[in-house]
């Protein structure tokens, strides 16, 4: 009987120490900004510093004179999900696009306390600051957040809003949600802390292909770049410490205050906000005009870039002339 214990307890050390010595094993430095920058920034691309030590990178591409559509990546993503909408609608647009704090490749200062409100006043001070005037805001996923966060805060400012797949809208709790693993390990505080350093690549890898729906889309280079920018010095920190920001209390009520021109587009296979979130932000925004996608899931500019690049153009186009 002891020496049936001691065998189990031996194999259980072992599985403890190979479990950790995979752990060191996974572990992954930050990389340098000038080898991120060299591999992900282009011709295009610009740095904005802004007050609090931020240096922000961004886009202005398109039409100059054109209307002016200002676009919000999502968690954990870069101005790059944008592109395929920037090459079909910058002939007749003026598309700006940003990395937020903690993503792509702007740079934050170490005690910068990410939140909703923070992003979207900074989306709203580089608009500014590049002179876009009264602008259409759009957002995907958590940007789409960012993005009705701005047009409560800064409805001035903003012509008509665009939400894709957006994060916000509080939904009902079934019992029968089955998170994506690396969400289920970033809404606990032990979980972040032990991925904080480690390679993700194979829980991104996970992540995106539930985004995507259709696997042929998740290349290697799309599974490269969420990993290699997650990286940059400081984003790692910046992305969990997002996390664990309490968020501000929404009901459907709040989005009764927004007044202007509203676009949903929302994926109905979205394994990770539920069309029944666009068709919540549909009802409680006066006047919202849904689209919704069949087969399609998190990222319709990305997955369906020539539909849903047509259905935004004539969206827009259909907007009352500026004063």
């Amino acid at each position: 009987m002891r020496l049936a214990l001691r065998i189990v307890g031996w194999g259980a050390l072992a599985v403890v120490g190979l479990l950790v010595v995979g752990w060191f094993a996974l572990q992954r430095p930050d990389i340098p900004w000038a080898q991120l920058e060299a591999r992900y920034a282009n011709a295009q691309s610009r740095f904005m510093d802004l007050p609090g030590g931020l240096r922000v990178h961004y886009r202005d591409q398109g039409r100059p004179d054109g209307p002016t559509l200002v676009l919000v990546h999502g968690f954990s993503a870069s101005l790059h999900a944008w592109e395929p909408w920037v090459q079909r609608l910058g002939g007749q647009y003026r598309i700006i696009t940003l990395d937020l704090p903690g993503h792509g490749l702007t740079r934050a200062p170490a005690d910068y306390q990410p939140s909703p409100d923070a992003n979207a006043d900074l989306v709203d001070a580089v608009a500014e600051r590049l002179h876009a005037g009264t602008y259409v805001i759009g957002g995907n996923s958590m940007g789409g957040g960012v993005a009705w966060d701005l047009a409560l805060r800064h409805p001035d400012h903003v012509r008509a809003l665009v939400l894709v797949d957006a994060a916000g809208f509080p939904l009902p709790r079934t019992g029968r949600e089955r998170p994506i693993p690396i969400f289920a390990i970033l809404a606990n505080p032990v979980g972040r802390a032990l991925i904080r350093n480690i390679d993700t690549r194979g829980l991104a890898e996970n992540g995106l292909k539930a985004a995507y729906v259709d696997p042929k889309l998740v290349t290697p280079a799309l599974v490269d770049r969420y990993v290699l920018l997650s990286r940059a010095p400081g984003h790692r920190d910046l992305l969990l410490r997002g996390q664990s920001q309490p968020r501000r209390p929404v009901t459907a009520a709040t989005f009764a205050a927004i007044h202007v021109p509203t676009l949903v587009m929302h994926g109905e296979k979205d394994a990770l906000i539920p069309f029944a979130a666009g068709q919540g932000f549909a009802r409680a925004i006066p006047g919202a005009r849904l689209i919704a996608y069949p087969g399609v899931g998190h990222v319709p500019m990305e997955q369906i870039p020539d539909r849903s690049a047509a259905d935004l153009d004539a969206f827009l186009k259909a907007l009352p002339a500026k004063p």
